[in-house]
């Protein structure tokens, strides 16, 4: 096909995403970390759009257009409003005010081909280079690809390098052809798991960049700096000069009075020093104007620590979009509003309102509360425990805990990560990064809003939207987060983590001079999921010889009240050699005559000298002198109690396991028919907000996704009920096909009908039109389902099935796309798993089968935002293939984006 037949304009294609959602503003980030904010130009523009290509060089011009003129007031009112389903376009717009100019202009037609559309695209030449043609190029195809189309044609001439490199490089599969001295490049523009990794990967570059001037300021500014003791913004930078800075700070205030014997400026304009990091204390109605000659001096790192943003409401909600606004115009980033501050051990940062400065350490901290990080980091030093850095990220409407996991990834000064998590922007996103960033440095969170009062909590205090605790759940567990459930066991798993090796299992010893406490400590590792094996005779024979004809060799190891500091110096070792043993908890109640410290000091040797790579836990019951001695001479974390020591090396075993786990692939699945699940989708909903599917729809939309269902037929009446049964077989089956009904609850459902007397029976006694089936014998009967979370998404569910699947529970969640690692967990893990592998001497389903249900219907929820709640019970696993009985599927129209930010 020739060029000229491609170039032929389409009718209108089908397609599933609101039009709003396609005008909607989107910011994106460059590889130099400065950010842009794109949009579609509307018929205002057309005179920028003008001025635009009229700007560009010669030669810039020449290789967008090839020598046509083509980029006057006609071409550019081509471009305004469009309609997304001929043509896309969006422009790149920096400054604001007067000042505000388009740098750049991408757009695409649809051809003849209605697959495909010509996409091209032109930047200004003073901001080449920096990755906005390949950022536009992304966005284009999201919106083209959700409109029906499959693949870009671009004709570029050859000395157009740049452009061929963006074309190359995005990550698509692109072809090339040399046509008429024109290089006609053609890509397919499915959002493939091996774009999205080239996508992620330039966002960790920019994301990285962007965020330097925050941890590695050479200047900062205090706009808010009173003199008075006690005001905000003057303690703030009383803090930053006690911390140590190593870079220069200064005091912005309206009189220019002195601040802690330090020159103030009436205006960061003054400053003969451009700023790195801006640190905004102002009341919020000051904000504005502050931030605004902020970023016009240059500076593109800014923390707002003021409140009275979104979390206020309407008005404040308003206020922190128009403060984005302003730091997106000028390609900033932003920590806050409403939020405690930075602080960052390289260059002696303390730019927070915290009453002292930080212990430095080796552990990055993010807290969406100020207030509870303060208090928690407090808690932190008495453990012994410093930070390489933390930020309060307050209303997050900027940087979130996506981009500072971004940054500590690569952060040489930090080896852990702590999260306090009230809400997630792009949980998505964070389960990416997160699942990358956990390979090789521990993450460790707590995620409040957990009961429905704490969700409401959130709420309120960040002006955020909680997601299900299902949904927190699964996407920790596929990332490798540890998810810690109270901020003690955050404290107390980040000092296990930061001072130990994680264990080979979870096979436990413990050591003891107190019989009760081996057994309070015993039941505590059996709730953490750890085991506590009988040790090897060769090992019970060498404690025997060290310890009292009276002590006991079992597990836990008794060596009695009378052990002292030898005791546990000689007996500590011969327990780490144990081959069947993974870790060793220590534990020891100070009798008169022995010394706690003596006790602590030979733990900490006795771990130093052995050589082992087995964790060891201690949990000393003493007021003072053991912890800080375990600390100094071998980093043995020491705990309060044996039972917070047990869940500390659980989640560590659990960590250990996840690092173990195969990162699994999103296998390729055939007899997907995307186009007749499009058309199920819109002729149910039409004009409404949401539909419950009638049971040919039902059928339509699993079928087109191969799902394995029974056969069936619909009757009106109880007639047509009979002659179905006779034509399906007895025995039979006889159901309400009434949309969303549960048939079991309602009543609307008759199993094992073995005759036309019993299915015209059941049929009038259900009433209205009914689904007769075949009777399916046998088998496991299992739920599976999707969800669509409202923050995180879609979520696949498997369990139990059947009428008891309520009552028996432990429906197990994951997030979509499912890997062939998660798909197997759910199948094999928990209660289901039990009932697949055969319980109780019945023969085992499947698996293999159930498995390939779950892929389709994680991709079936990938494809289908509309699919809101499905659920599949039972679905029957059978020895040989699985198949579906019952369904119900409720279709909504998807909630419109909630927020510009595209990483």
């Amino acid at each position: 096909m020739t060029r000229r037949a491609r170039r032929a304009r389409l009718g209108s294609v089908p397609h599933l995403v609101q039009d709003q959602d396609m005008q909607a503003t989107v910011d994106v980030i460059l590889r130099d970390g400065t950010t842009l904010r794109l949009r579609a130009p509307s018929a205002d523009d057309v005179d920028a759009i003008v001025a635009f290509f009229a700007g560009l060089s010669v030669r810039s011009r020449f290789l967008r257009f090839h020598g046509l003129a083509a980029a006057g007031e006609r071409f550019a009112r081509t471009l305004v409003d469009p309609d997304w389903e001929e043509a896309g376009s969006l422009i790149g717009v920096m400054g604001d005010g007067s000042d505000a100019r388009i740098v750049s202009v991408a757009n695409y037609s649809r051809l003849r081909d209605r697959h495909a559309a010509e996409a091209a695209f032109a930047v200004a030449d003073d901001v080449q280079r920096k990755g906005i043609g390949t950022r536009m190029l992304e966005q284009l195809a999201a919106r083209a690809a959700a409109h029906g189309i499959e693949s870009f044609v671009a004709e570029v001439l050859p000395e157009n390098a740049a452009m061929l490199s963006v074309f190359e490089n995005i990550g698509f599969r692109a072809a090339r052809a040399l046509e008429g001295g024109v290089y006609e490049v053609t890509f397919p523009i499915e959002s493939t798991p091996g774009y999205r990794e080239r996508v992620d990967a330039r966002d960790h570059v920019a994301v990285s960049a962007s965020l330097r001037p925050f941890f590695a300021p050479s200047t900062v500014a205090v706009i808010g700096a009173s003199p008075r003791r006690g005001s905000i913004g003057g303690e703030l930078f009383r803090n930053v000069l006690a911390g140590g800075f190593t870079g220069a700070a200064y005091p912005v205030n309206r009189s220019g009075e002195p601040v802690a014997g330090v020159r103030a400026y009436p205006s960061i304009d003054e400053i003969p020093d451009e700023i790195d990091l801006g640190v905004i204390c102002l009341p919020a109605e000051h904000v504005l104007e502050a931030a605004e000659a902020t970023l016009r001096s240059g500076t593109r790192a800014l923390c707002v620590i003021s409140a009275g943003f979104a979390e206020t409401g309407d008005e404040g909600r308003a206020r922190q979009e128009q403060l984005l606004a302003l730091v997106r115009a000028h390609g900033a980033r932003l920590v806050g509003p409403n939020c405690l501050g930075i602080a960052s051990a390289a260059v002696g940062l303390n730019a927070t309102f915290a009453p002292r400065s930080f212990p430095a350490g080796r552990i990055g901290f993010s807290s969406q509360s100020g207030a509870l990080g303060l208090a928690l980091l407090q808690r932190a030093e008495a453990r012994g425990l410093g930070v390489s850095a933390f930020v309060s990220i307050g209303n997050k409407a900027d940087v979130s805990s996506n981009d500072l996991l971004e940054w500590w990834e690569d952060d040489g000064g930090t080896d852990l990560v702590l999260l306090y998590v009230e809400s997630f922007g792009n949980p998505r996103k964070f389960a990416r990064i997160a699942r990358r960033v956990a390979r090789d440095k521990p993450i460790l969170a707590m995620k409040s809003g957990r009961s429905r009062a704490g969700q409401k909590a959130a709420g309120s205090h960040t002006a955020a939207l909680a997601g299900s605790d299902a949904a927190v759940d699964a996407v920790f567990r596929q990332a490798g987060v540890l998810r810690a459930d109270t901020l003690g066991e955050l404290l107390d798993v980040a000092a296990l983590l930061s001072t130990q090796p994680v264990p080979r299992g979870r096979r436990v010893a413990v050591l003891t001079n107190a019989g009760g406490l081996g057994i309070l400590c015993a039941d505590a590792c059996e709730s953490a999921g750890l085991s506590l094996p009988q040790l090897c005779e060769d090992t019970r024979a060498a404690l025997a010889a060290v310890m009292p004809a009276e002590a006991s060799t079992a597990n836990p190891v008794d060596m009695l009240g009378s052990a002292t500091a030898e005791s546990y110096r000689a007996a500590l070792p011969l327990v780490l050699a144990d081959p069947g043993i993974d870790a060793v908890i220590v534990l020891f109640v100070p009798p008169v005559a022995v010394a706690t410290a003596d006790v602590g000091a030979a733990v900490s040797e006795a771990a130093a000298a052995s050589g082992t790579s087995k964790p060891v836990l201690a949990a000393i019951l003493a007021a003072e002198g053991a912890p800080s001695t375990l600390r100094r001479a071998a980093q043995i974390p020491s705990f309060a109690y044996p039972e917070a020591a047990a869940r500390a090396l659980g989640r560590a075993a659990e960590r250990a396991e996840w690092l173990r786990r195969a990162a699994g692939t999103v296998p390729h699945l055939d007899g997907i028919d995307h186009a007749a699940a499009t058309e199920v989708v819109e002729r149910a909903l039409g004009g409404a907000a949401e539909a419950w599917l009638g049971p040919g729809d039902v059928r339509a939309l699993l079928e087109a996704y191969g799902l394995p269902v029974v056969p069936e037929l619909v009757a009106a009446g109880p007639e047509e009920a009979v002659a179905a049964a006779e034509k399906l077989g007895y025995p039979a089956v006889v159901k309400t096909a009434a949309a969303g009904v549960h048939k079991t609850e309602s009543g609307g459902v008759a199993l094992d009908l073995a005759s036309a007397a019993d299915v015209r029976a059941a049929a009038a006694r259900i009433g209205g039109s009914v689904i007769v089936q075949p009777l399916i014998s046998g088998g496991v009967e299992l739920l599976a389902g999707v969800a669509q979370d409202p923050v995180f998404g879609p979520l696949v569910a498997f369990g139990p099935g059947g009428i008891h699947a309520e009552l028996i529970g432990d429906a197990q969640f994951r997030l979509a796309p499912l890997t062939d690692v998660d798909a197997d967990e759910l199948v094999g893990g928990g209660k289901a798993g039990r009932l697949v592998a055969g319980f109780r001497g019945a023969p085992p389903a499947d698996a293999a089968a159930l498995s390939d249900v779950l892929h389709r219907l994680s991709r079936l929820a990938e494809d289908v935002p509309e699919l809101a709640e499905l659920d599949l019970n039972p679905v029957l696993g059978l020895e040989h293939g699985a198949v579906v009985v019952d369904a119900r599927v409720r279709l909504a129209r998807p909630p419109a984006p909630t927020g510009p930010k595209s990483w």
